[in-house]
């Protein structure tokens, strides 16, 4: 059977618009019912604030203003609020819940607050918030903090801490000198990582009680300012206050404020640090050691940029590998006369040529009574002058005397005090005349021979050491 050309074109031409009709038909939209729709929304407006399978809670989804020309304290907290209602995975330490790290994200926007970010409920744990500036409005409280880490309620019964491995990173924290930057209260492994914490009246970072606070890579100052500031000396407030045991300070610069640290806890360690907070001469202090009987802290590798140390009654301290600049020294204060195992050795000292003293004394509140295991040694200095634990010396006779005296004052630390002399007497003639170690006062030591001769004498004497027991 023969087709016409003709009659094939239309079949063709039918073929396709037949095809182009029905694939048309297959995509045209159709509305679904309106109780679909309406959760269709609901899912929709639910994933914006925060996905089930990561835990990250946007504050601009709660209506946060990230321009900071609106007030969005109550938008910040109810995504914090959210975030520690979230869904838990096991616990932490007894009495915490384990929030999987859920975050609360600040979206990179700078929001004007009005009252303190407080957590709601205690016993929570993992759970982070980062990436943005907050800056406390007009009428922010003056007593308050920023951020603050502590229940708006009641502590937590179940628990010995409020609140677990939190973490504040990326943040930069404006207090408009209207109270501090962060509190943290009775929480256990919090860190605190890579934040500016500025324009703080009170305290810029304050660890009240608790264990294992970390704060490390952070700046922090009163004023911004990179040194030379014509208002150094209004500066105020303290800029990290350590009120528990076994914190932690690493790579942290302290820029203006009155204190840079204050510890008042025991067992804390000090390191990186860099304090220009106020010089000492100006009456600031770059670490404030208020823990007089048991210190036990550590000062490592720091650098104290015309500001010094502070230690009341010492007992177990080491300060160790810093460097002191703008005659800044090492101040021990006198609560009740006690200075114990301390060490203050193989630093660095950089001053104006006022022979200011490296390591000094406050015996205002009455003399060191109590001193053992002291070493203040092996420190390097320029422009200053040395004191030390132990020292030596020598002094050359000429024959027409038999007392040898030594003269220690002007080095050593505590006055009128050596535990141990050791000293080498050689005769300039070979000769062997009897010597004793005549008499030591004053941190003056006098050895004398049985005759007159030439000879010289070598001593060496040490504050800090007691006799062995053993």
């Amino acid at each position: 059977m023969e087709i016409s050309r003709a009659t094939l074109s239309i079949f063709s031409v039918s073929t396709i618009l037949t095809s182009f009709i029905v694939y048309g038909y297959k995509t045209e939209p159709t509305s679904p019912p309106r109780a679909h729709l309406h959760r269709m929304q609901a899912l929709t407006s639910f994933k914006d604030v925060a996905s089930p399978s990561t835990a990250v809670y946007h504050v601009t989804s709660y209506g946060a203003d990230p321009t900071g020309k609106q007030d969005s304290t109550d938008a910040i907290l109810k995504a914090v609020s959210d975030a520690l209602g979230g869904p838990t995975n096991g616990r932490l330490t007894d009495g915490i819940v384990n929030l999987g790290g859920a975050r609360v994200d600040l979206d990179g926007g700078n929001y004007l607050i009005t009252r303190p970010i407080r957590l709601p409920v205690t016993g929570k744990g993992n759970f982070v918030i980062h990436g943005g500036s907050l800056t406390a409005a007009n009428n922010f409280p003056d007593n308050g903090y920023l951020i603050d880490l502590s229940p708006a309620d009641s502590p937590n019964h179940n628990s010995e801490y409020n609140y677990e491995f939190v973490t504040l990173r990326d943040l930069l924290l404006d207090s408009n000198f209207r109270g501090g930057g962060i509190q943290i209260s009775n929480s256990l492994r919090t860190s605190i990582d890579n934040c500016y914490v500025t324009r703080f009246n009170t305290t810029g970072i304050a660890a009240n009680g608790g264990h294992e606070t970390y704060i490390r890579n952070s700046y922090l100052g009163q004023i911004p300012t990179a040194g030379g500031d014509h208002r150094e000396r209004e500066f105020s407030g303290t800029a990290i206050a350590l009120h528990g045991n076994d914190n932690a300070v690493t790579d942290v610069v302290i820029f203006s404020a009155a204190i840079g640290i204050l510890v008042t806890g025991q067992a804390n360690a000090i390191s990186g640090v860099h304090c220009y907070n106020k010089a000492k001469g100006f009456g600031g202090i770059g670490i404030s050691l208020r823990t007089p009987g048991l210190t036990q802290t550590r000062i490592i590798n720091s650098y104290f940029d015309f500001t010094g140390i502070v230690a009341e009654d010492p007992v177990q301290l080491s300060v160790t590998n810093s460097f002191f600049l703008g005659d800044a020294y090492v101040l021990f204060k006198s609560v009740e006369g006690v200075v114990n195992g301390v060490n203050v050795v193989d630093n660095m000292f950089s001053g104006s040529g006022k022979n200011v003293d490296i390591v000094q004394l406050d015996e205002t509140g009455g003399s060191f009574e109590r001193v053992d295991q002291v070493v203040v040694d092996r420190n390097n200095v320029k422009g200053m002058r040395v004191r030390s634990t132990v020292a030596r010396g020598g002094v050359q006779g000429n024959g027409n005397s038999n007392l040898w005296a030594v003269d220690f004052s002007s080095v050593l630390v505590f006055p009128n005090l050596i535990r141990q002399v050791q000293y080498s007497f050689v005769s300039s003639d070979g000769s062997f005349p009897a010597h004793v170690l005549r008499n030591v006062s004053e941190n003056r030591v006098v050895i004398q021979a049985e005759k007159a001769v030439n000879a010289s004498v070598y001593v060496t004497v040490d504050q800090g050491a007691g006799f062995s027991s053993s």
